[in-house]
């Protein structure tokens, strides 16, 4: 269990700085090589991949409960056997640790 995932999420209004890209990137190293910055270090996304549907779909429940648990949620796309997740903090535009902390969580349901 990486240290992340033992964090909780903070409730963000929009009081806090987005990350830098150098502070985004020592965040990135905490989480599963699968995870990319993207859009200039503005979101975080990561695709898994299920044998079927229902995988996939029980996969987004999980994350659901996850997320509001937390008060932190991310966009989700399902398909056929695949899931993909975008993180960002939408109140301040950019990363904030929230993101690193549900991603983390979200790599400890995956495994």
């Amino acid at each position: 269990m990486s240290k992340l995932s033992q964090k909780k999420c903070v409730p963000c209004e929009g009081e806090v700085d987005t990350l830098n890209p150098d502070q985004a990137q020592d965040m990135l190293k905490q989480l599963s090589k699968e995870w990319m910055l993207i859009d200039q270090c503005r979101m975080l996304a990561r695709s898994f991949v299920f044998k079927d549907f229902k995988q996939a779909l029980d996969f987004v429940n999980k994350i659901g409960e996850i997320a509001e648990a937390e008060g932190h949620h991310p966009d989700l796309t399902l398909g056929y056997g695949n899931v993909g997740v975008e993180l960002t903090t939408h109140a301040i535009g950019g990363l904030s640790e929230n993101d690193f902390i549900l991603a983390s969580k979200i790599d400890e349901i995956a495994k």
